[in-house]
C-alpha cells in the first residue's frame, strides 16, 4: 500500500476530517495543492463541468487519462484519486487494465462506482496492488437507468442494501468509501460500523470527510448549483467582468 494511502488512513484514525475537491487541470491542481487539500479527485464530473456533456456517462478512458496526467503535473502533495469512467469496468480484468492505465497517468488510486455488485472487481484491484475507493449510494453512471439523481436510503430496504454494499466493498479490499446522496442517518450508520474511511457528498456531516466538485465551491459553473454545496466564491462573474472589460478596451482601441 503506497504512502499516501497509509497517510489517508492514519489521518482518519486520528480523527482528522478529510477534505477532497475535484481537479481536472494543471493550474487548479497546483492551486488546490498550495491550499492544502488532502485529496484531489479527477472525477468523471469533468464531463459536465469541463466538457459540456449532459452527464458523466459519455466520459471516455482517454479523457480521464488526459485530465489525470494534467492534474498529476500540478499536484505534488495530495493523494490523487481518478474515476473509472462508464464502460471501463465491465469485467474485473478490464477494471484492472484500465486502473493500471490511470495509475501510469499519475493517479495514486482509483474510484469505482458500485457496491456488492462490484466486489469481485475491487478484489481483483486489491490483488493487483491498486488502491481503490468504492462509490455507493447515488451512482451518476447509472443516471439513465434510475431516471435521475435520487437520494438513497429513504426506505428500510434501501438502507439495508447500502449497509450490505459497504460491508461487501470493505471485505473485498477497498481502502475507502464514497457515499453520494445517502440519507444522513444511514451515512452515519455506515461510517460508525466501517473500518475504512467514508467520504460524503450530499450525505450529511458525519462521514470521515467531504468531497465537492470544485466548480460548485468557487462558482465556476453557474448554470447548476447543487443544494448541498456551499458556494464560497463567484469566479464566473469575475471571468465575465474581466472578459467584458477586455472586449470593451479592444473595441475602443485602448489596447
Amino acid at each position: 500500500m503506497n504512502e499516501r494511502i497509509l497517510a489517508f488512513q492514519a489521518a482518519c484514525d486520528r480523527g482528522e476530517r478529510i477534505a477532497v475537491l475535484t481537479a481536472y487541470d494543471y493550474p487548479m491542481a497546483r492551486l488546490l495543492d498550495e491550499a492544502g487539500v488532502d485529496v484531489l479527485l479527477v472525477g468523471d464530473s469533468l464531463g459536465m463541468v469541463v466538457l459540456g456533456y449532459p452527464d458523466t456517462t459519455l466520459v471516455t478512458m482517454d479523457e480521464m487519462l488526459h485530465h489525470t496526467r494534467a492534474v498529476a503535473r500540478g499536484a505534488q502533495r495530495p493523494l490523487i484519486l481518478a474515476d473509472l469512467p462508464s464502460g471501463s469496468t465491465e469485467t474485473p480484468e478490464l477494471t484492472v487494465a484500465n486502473s493500471q492505465r490511470l495509475i501510469e497517468a499519475g493517479a495514486h488510486a482509483v474510484k469505482l462506482e458500485g457496491g456488492a455488485s462490484h466486489a469481485a472487481h475491487i478484489a481483483a484491484l486489491a490483488a493487483a496492488g491498486i488502491p481503490v475507493m468504492a462509490h455507493i449510494g447515488m451512482q451518476p453512471q447509472q443516471v439513465h437507468v434510475e431516471g435521475g439523481y435520487r437520494i438513497k436510503g429513504k426506505t428500510a430496504e434501501q438502507s439495508a442494501a447500502l449497509l450490505a454494499d459497504a460491508d461487501a466493498v470493505e471485505k473485498a479490499g477497498a481502502f475507502g468509501l464514497l457515499l453520494e446522496l445517502v440519507v444522513p442517518a444511514v451515512a452515519k450508520e455506515i461510517t460508525d460500523r466501517a473500518r475504512i474511511p467514508t467520504i460524503g457528498i450530499g450525505s450529511g456531516a458525519d462521514c470521515d470527510g467531504q468531497v465537492l466538485v470544485l466548480h460548485d465551491v468557487i462558482g465556476l459553473f453557474p448554470w447548476f448549483k447543487p443544494k448541498f454545496a456551499t458556494q464560497r466564491a463567484d469566479v464566473a462573474s469575475e471571468i465575465r467582468r474581466a472578459a467584458t472589460e477586455f472586449i470593451r478596451d479592444v473595441k475602443a482601441r485602448i489596447h
